[in-house]
């Protein structure tokens, strides 16, 4: 019986894509890089992200065309409530410290950049590909925020692996929801490969570039990378509304109003969840 589950569970993965499969030899062939030159914890952090969204993707694969939504909500409301949190006390206080103005120009270009590269990757969707919208930006924000996280390292090497394990805590319901979406589409899921490896192939080669130790420029990259990252918290806080992901699954329910309603509350409650947990995980590390 578990063997016959477990076949069915990989079954709706789709042909393997070669894309995906190259990405995953090229995380490879950097960990071994990474490890030589000393950099365990971004090595860890691009790793957990990978088998995070890689780890999930099955489970959303043979979740397609089912009414889900609890799931849903709760996955990426507890990621969410994870990272907001952790930009805010990792990142906000380090690039405002360092300089306060450039700090606050950086946290305003990363959000900005990061609404602006989200609304473009759009355009994507219009070719013929084997991603849809979901693994398109997936990829995108993943190759982007390995390049953050490798360089915030780089600069800061003693910070600790709570702020990188909370930043890539949506790489785990955004490769579910995002494999639902390939299945649905008839497309090959494994191609998602391709954004649980990307945290990684761009963060160890960023991690291996020191940054000059000009606090402007330090203040600039803290800056960025809290506002790209608190741009890709509020993206995954679960909207419970008609046109949303949610609200797309919920319409599967005979009373998708009434169902939108309970949800709301989850989505509250697994947001306020997701803070707490760093709160108390950085408790936990500072005792």
């Amino acid at each position: 019986m578990e063997t016959r589950n477990r076949s069915a569970l990989l079954g709706g993965l789709g042909r393997p894509s070669l894309v995906g499969l190259t990405a995953v030899l090229a995380l490879v062939a950097l960990t071994a890089l990474a490890l030589a030159a000393g950099l365990w914890k971004v090595t860890v952090i691009a790793w957990v992200a990978f088998a995070a969204m890689a780890g999930f993707a099955p489970f959303g694969a043979r979740a397609a065309g089912t009414n889900d939504a609890y799931r849903l909500v709760w996955g990426y409301g507890l990621a969410a409530g994870a990272m907001v949190t952790s930009a805010a006390v990792f990142l906000l206080p380090q690039a405002i410290g360092l300089d306060p103005r450039v700090g606050g120009f950086g946290v305003a270009a990363g959000l900005l950049v990061g609404y602006g590269a989200h609304t473009i990757g759009h355009r994507l969707t219009h070719l013929d590909t084997p991603f849809d919208d979901t693994a398109a930006q997936l990829s995108a924000h993943a190759l982007s925020a390995g390049v953050i996280i490798g360089l915030v390292y780089a600069t800061m090497p003693e910070l600790g692996l709570l702020l990188g394990l909370a930043i890539v805590s949506h790489k785990g319901p955004a490769g579910y929801a995002a494999a639902r979406r390939l299945r649905k589409a008839g497309k090959p899921v494994t191609v998602l490969l391709l954004p649980a490896a990307g945290v990684g192939l761009t963060a160890i080669p960023a991690a291996l570039v020191a940054p000059p130790a000009v606090p402007a420029i330090q203040g600039a990259i803290f800056g960025f990378a809290a506002g790209v990252f608190l741009h890709v918290a509020m993206d995954f806080l679960p909207r419970c509304e008609q046109g949303s992901e949610v609200g797309e699954v919920a319409a599967l329910s005979q009373d998708a109003h009434a169902l939108l309603d309970r949800l709301r509350t989850h989505a509250v409650l697994s947001t306020l969840l997701g803070g707490v947990a760093v709160f108390v995980a950085w408790i936990g590390v500072s005792a």
